[in-house]
């Protein structure tokens, strides 16, 4: 078996920081790096991976005038595979403390 690994971008909205509610929301989005989510137990002879994106994507993606996280890419990777946030963490603090969300389809 695999996971399937889904990267997103998160972006703040810095123009709403001194909004005060009324009329439109200053626009002025800066890139605030993202997350990992997985789905395990993947099985790609069974589903293809832009499926399962769409049916997740729902509980994964968010829009609102101050914050918005967007699904960037995914790929089907190893059951034993790391991110990269997982790698640092075992190199930097000898253990893996945070892992990806695990996302149940």
């Amino acid at each position: 078996m695999s996971k399937l690994l889904i990267t997103t971008q998160v972006f703040e909205n810095y123009g709403a920081h001194d909004w005060d509610g009324k009329g439109q929301c200053p626009q002025y989005w800066k890139a605030k790096g993202g997350n990992d989510y997985v789905i395990e137990d993947f099985d790609p002879l069974r589903y293809t991976s832009s499926l399962i994106v769409q049916i997740v994507r729902p509980k994964i993606e968010s829009d609102s005038d101050y914050f918005r996280e967007q699904v960037i890419g995914w790929q089907v990777v190893a059951d034993h595979y790391l991110t990269e946030f997982e790698q640092s963490q075992l190199e930097y603090d000898g253990e893996i403390t945070y892992r990806p969300q695990v996302l149940a389809i």
